[in-house]
């Protein structure tokens, strides 16, 4: 039966906690590394993908980031992206040396932005053996054009070059900015999606109450620097299961085709899920159970011998 074991480790000094969820306590197995979007905690969603693993005999850890949730990290609610993959590579290091794992079968999900970064991990570290990359963030720049329209991306670059000049003449202070929010024309969010703060707030009061609806301006800076472009061009080897919504208007659906389009792997797989929006692959269970099935078979085939 499966465990769900509290478990910590260090990322560049910085403890990192989450959920070890273990297929077999008696022998080592395969196992997936989870890890969420845009201030995502360890509850939303993922736990439904991780038992799906563990049912299937793949272990699965889910953590929550540095400054996120119930890891530690002084400056709360920042999204570093490169921060966020070198806190993968952690977990995969901490995993490395856990008994009840395979060191040589680890594998990697992830949701929206860290759908990038399971790309770009598959590109970077050879630890990765196999991936899914769901809804996945392609390019930060243009995303951010595209979501916020002319008028709101000229507000979202003020407030950028604002916290910029904060951050200089005041160290220690900065800017903040909600996650998404109902009124974009009267208030500047990362994501201007009246659906993702609705998603977001319920699932924040049915499970998830560490969620904070907001990050530092210096996230979205940050995130115009993000692209995962680069990087799917390397990766040659590492089995890719990619799984995209059907008209996603908030990740972008072409764009995420398009990477998918440019890996060299012929291990590859492309999943478009009908009829799914971007934010009901976390409001309707039907539709993430689905998705979890996808990604269970797609491990059980490249990780399990």
């Amino acid at each position: 039966m499966t465990k769900r074991v509290d478990v910590e480790f260090k990322s560049e000094g910085t403890t990192v906690r989450g959920w070890l969820y273990l297929a077999n306590t008696s022998k080592r197995a395969p196992t997936v590394v989870l890890a969420g979007g845009w201030c995502y905690v360890r509850e939303i969603v993922m736990p439904t993908y991780a038992q799906a693993f563990a049912d299937a005999g793949i272990n699965a850890l889910i953590f929550d980031y540095r400054n996120l949730g119930v890891s530690d990290g002084d400056n709360r609610q920042h999204l570093d992206p490169w921060q966020q993959i070198r806190d993968y590579q952690n977990a995969i290091s901490f995993l490395e040396r856990h008994d009840n794992v395979d060191p040589d079968r680890i594998g990697v999900w992830g949701i929206s932005y860290s759908g990038g970064h399971a790309l770009i991990l598959a590109a970077i570290d050879p630890r990765v053996k196999t991936i899914v990359s769901q809804i996945p963030v392609i390019d930060g720049y243009e995303n951010m054009r595209r979501a916020h329209g002319t008028m709101e991306y000229r507000a979202l670059w003020d407030l950028v070059l604002k916290d910029r000049k904060l951050r200089y003449e005041k160290p220690g202070e900065q800017l903040y900015l909600p996650h998404a929010t109902e009124n974009s024309a009267a208030e500047v969010s990362a994501w201007p999606f009246p659906e993702t703060v609705r998603t977001f707030m319920a699932i924040k009061a049915s499970e998830a109450p560490l969620y904070e609806n907001r990050s530092t301006v210096e996230s979205v800076d940050l995130l115009m620097n993000y692209d995962v472009g680069p990087f799917v061009k390397r990766i040659y080897n590492t089995p890719t299961l990619m799984i995209v919504a059907e008209g996603d208007d908030l990740t972008l659906w072409d764009l995420e085709i398009g990477a998918f389009n440019q890996i060299p792997s012929t291990k590859k797989k492309l999943e478009v899920l009908p009829h799914t929006s971007h934010m009901t692959l976390y409001s309707d269970q039907s539709k993430v159970k689905v998705a979890a099935a996808m990604a269970r078979d797609w491990f059980v085939e490249t990780l399990k011998p």
